[in-house]
């Protein structure tokens, strides 16, 4: 078997990971091509990737002051309120920044160090007296962050003079890693304006009415998400809410029987592991026709972003599952746009991990959350995007009912 060396090509599985308060961060990157002599990693991890063979694995900490760019108390601009530029008012109606969420730092103008065409996030604080605070520092400044890579193949190069030279720890942190927290433990103000409004406000049972007998994620994310809620979930009854003709249960036999409540029946038919259905629309009516502590697990796949109460379905969610059971959403960037929520297309993907965190948070009665991204995966042969060169990001959010105290 093939062991690493300092010519290596590899292929990587990596993890990020931290703690902050009651949620578990985890963003996994899937990385091709990882060159043992050329690229740069963190802390000693090229060294410890010695040796190691397929499905061995390292980790590694980065404590925060080894993190770059550091965290620096001068990056939090007050600003007066004319030098920010509110984007174009959407529909929900917002014209004022919220506090907790991020903007692009183009939107700033004459504050040192944010530039009129950069795209990089900065983070609106909280404002008085007509100044507003932002914050410019790197979403994970200021974090401990452990770092794990598995290796998942492993190649000689028998020659090679050059090439690009990458930093994974910037590439692992890059564009929304830490985005999905809350900023200084206070709640992010999401739910502002008409946040709840739609494109489409005519009767939902009109568009769902015709079967769409599609798949939200690719081959890879689906086999992902799969893995995903067969680790997750515990045996027992479960409930799929708005449901469709495939659950993403096939490797989960333990998880049964299946209810499966949505907005098609002749979607809900062709669901193969399902035991009971029920056609209900949650946005006429929020509340579960079930008995408390009634499943071991509630999953919702691809569909939380066409709520317009899920405040009362999350407390519905609470109470039908059982002490110690579990729910879990997922979702990826690609939806319907008519039957979103105004919020929805206006947040960066990592800002909606945090909203829905947000949303579970307000039901109360959860605990040990997890927050889960995956990305970097290739696109698979044949697939309909295939002009894409990744597979579709996968994020998953996930807690657990409170025993009774």
């Amino acid at each position: 078997m093939a062991t690493v060396d300092t010519t290596s090509r590899l292929n990587l599985l990596f993890e990020l990971a931290w703690r902050e308060g009651n949620v578990q961060f985890r963003e996994r990157r899937f990385a091709r091509r990882v060159s043992m002599w050329r690229d740069i990693f963190p802390g000693a991890m090229d060294h410890a990737l010695l040796g190691r063979s397929v499905g061995e694995a390292v980790t590694v900490t980065v404590d925060a002051p080894r993190f770059s760019p550091a965290y620096q108390e001068g990056l939090r601009r007050t600003v007066r309120s004319t030098q920010f530029l509110p984007p174009e008012v959407g529909f929900d109606g917002v014209t004022h920044p919220r506090p907790g969420r991020f903007y692009p730092q183009r939107l700033l103008r004459g504050v040192p160090g944010a530039f009129a065409v950069s795209l990089a996030p900065c983070r609106y604080g909280t404002g008085a007296d007509g100044m507003l605070l932002f914050d410019l520092n790197h979403p994970l400044a200021g974090r401990d962050l452990q770092v794990k890579a598995t290796v998942v193949t492993v190649n000689d190069v028998a020659d090679e003079r050059g090439g690009r030279c990458v930093d994974w720890l910037e590439v692992l942190a890059a564009d929304g890693p830490g985005m999905q927290a809350r900023y200084r433990g206070e709640a992010t103000d999401f739910f502002a304006g008409h946040w709840n409004r739609r494109l489409d406000e005519a009767d939902d049972g009109l568009f769902y009415a015709a079967p769409r007998l599609v798949q939200h994620f690719d081959a890879t994310t689906l086999g992902l998400l799969g893995a995903e809620y067969a680790g997750l979930l515990p045996p027992g009854p479960a409930l799929d809410l708005m449901a469709g003709w495939d659950s993403h249960l096939t490797e989960a036999p333990a998880v049964a029987p299946l209810t499966v409540l949505g907005m098609n029946g002749a979607e809900l038919d062709r669901n193969g592991r399902a035991e009971h259905r029920l056609v209900q629309d949650l946005n006429r009516i929020p509340r579960l026709p079930f008995a408390d502590g009634a499943f071991s697990s509630v999953i919702c796949t691809a569909a939380i972003e066409y709520l317009i109460d899920p405040f009362t379905v999350c407390r519905e969610i609470c109470r039908v599952l059982c002490p110690g059971g579990l729910v879990a959403i997922a979702f990826t960037n690609r939806w319907f746009p008519p039957k979103a929520i105004a919020l929805w297309g206006q947040l960066h993907e990592f800002e909606r991990i945090g909203m829905v965190l947000e949303m579970l948070w307000a039901a109360g009665g959860l605990e040990d959350f997890s927050a889960l991204s995956v990305r970097g995966y290739p696109r698979p042969a044949g697939d309909r995007f295939d002009q894409l060169t990744e597979a579709d990001p996968l994020y998953l959010v996930s807690a657990r009912k409170a025993p009774p105290r």
